[in-house]
């Protein structure tokens, strides 16, 4: 069937599925303002998958973005307490985003060591920061601007109440389609999926591999700040466990968006989509009441079958193409 000869297209079929399925069982759950409500289970974390997916096409990894998000929320606190206005505050998050993507593209790119294993280390370094400073405690009280930035509408910008779409989702919608123009219409874009496919191939050709690893890994830190940005005003407060977790809803968003675990291959499209069928139907079991850790044991399950699913439709697809192609010479 035409309708599933796309990773893409198969992932708008799921979200409509879901919306069908979850529609039927929970009384508003297809009303403007739950679709709204919606879209906050994966915009913030959308914005760190747009990084994770070029990395995972570069053939790289960053398990410390969450924790950088509890950095960068933290280094905003702090210089609220010390007396910082609002551009300073946001100016730190960033700051402190940059840094750490700095630090793990120097480690992976200037001591050749495994991405996975660097940011497995940064991971528990940045969140470790964040725990030891912080202890049980959290730091409130921040600018109705910033509480502004996670809550409100466009709506409220335009002086339309009546339109209901988060500043959250016109953010992600901006960033991801610079991200995609520059991935899908670049020369940059294609260097990435060179760098994925074979990096000593992609360095004997006169690509600067190391250079786009530590872009990427910069990059990666810069979203996680925007993302603890938006997350911190969104809920008012920088807790040291802010974001625990997230790092595997992120790489569930990736692979389940087609982009292979090895590298060289997926768009950043099916990423997108499949962040919001992964915050759809996370937040439809959530208006069921459906536990937290089953939401953590869903998205494993999520993770093992966007890595077998996308292969297993592959050969279904050759399978019916050399049967059409026998039926066509025995005919």
């Amino acid at each position: 069937m035409k309708v599933f000869d796309t990773w893409e297209r198969v992932l708008v079929c799921l979200i409509l599925l879901v919306y069908l399925v979850f529609g039927f069982q929970i009384p508003g759950f297809v009303s403007p303002f739950a679709i709204a409500d919606s879209t906050y289970n994966f915009t913030e974390k959308g914005l760190v998958a747009l990084a994770m997916t070029l990395l995972i096409i570069a053939g790289e990894i960053d398990l410390s973005v969450a924790a950088t998000m509890a950095l960068c929320s933290l280094a905003m606190g702090l210089a609220m307490q010390a007396g910082a206005g609002l551009w300073p505050m946001l100016l730190a998050a960033v700051v402190t985003g940059l840094l750490c993507g700095l630090l793990n593209g120097w480690l992976v790119t200037r001591w050749k060591l495994p991405s996975i294993v660097v940011t497995i280390g940064t991971l528990s370094l940045y969140r470790g920061l964040a725990q030891v400073t912080l202890g049980d405690q959290a730091i409130t009280g921040y600018p109705e601007t910033l509480v502004n930035w996670g809550n409100g509408t466009v709506g409220d910008v335009l002086g339309w109440p009546d339109f209901i779409v988060p500043l959250e989702v016109l953010v992600l919608l901006v960033l991801a389609l610079a991200t995609g123009l520059v991935l899908h219409r670049t020369v940059h874009g294609r260097r990435i999926y060179a760098i994925g496919s074979n990096a000593v191939a992609a360095r004997f050709s006169g690509i600067a591999v190391d250079q786009y690893r530590m872009a990427l890994f910069v990059f990666a830190g810069l979203m996680a700040a925007v993302a603890a940005i938006l997350l911190t005003g969104r809920i008012g407060s920088t807790r040291p466990n802010l974001a625990m977790g997230w790092e595997l809803d992120v790489i569930t968003m990736v692979i389940l968006g087609g982009v292979s675990i090895s590298g060289g291959k997926g768009t950043l499209l099916g990423t997108m989509l499949a962040a919001v069928l992964t915050g759809v139907f996370t937040f439809a079991l959530g208006m069921l009441n459906v536990s937290g850790i089953v939401m953590t044991m869903i998205m494993g399950v999520l993770l093992i079958l966007s890595m077998v699913l996308p292969g297993w439709i592959q050969r279904w697809q050759q399978r019916a193409g050399k049967a059409a192609k026998a039926n066509k010479a025995s005919a």
